[in-house]
């Protein structure tokens, strides 16, 4: 699943999201849901995290529990 709809994403969930300064990389880092940043439903680049450790960054792909 993509990080761009809101009602995909909940505290707990394992995510990998791109940080504001791995935009021009496009470097993912992988985490843990905290808190969910953006109000809006919907973003285009992807909705805005904060991780359990902390990172703030927009969520590019919801990781598959299974792996």
């Amino acid at each position: 699943m993509d990080g761009q709809t809101r009602s995909n994403i909940k505290p707990g969930l394992p995510v990998l999201i791109v940080l504001k300064q791995d935009q021009r990389t496009g470097k993912l880092t992988r985490g843990i849901v905290k808190d969910i940043l953006t109000k809006s439903p919907n973003h285009p680049h992807g909705i805005k995290v904060r991780l359990m450790d902390g990172q703030v960054g927009r969520v590019k792909e919801i990781v598959d529990s299974n792996e």
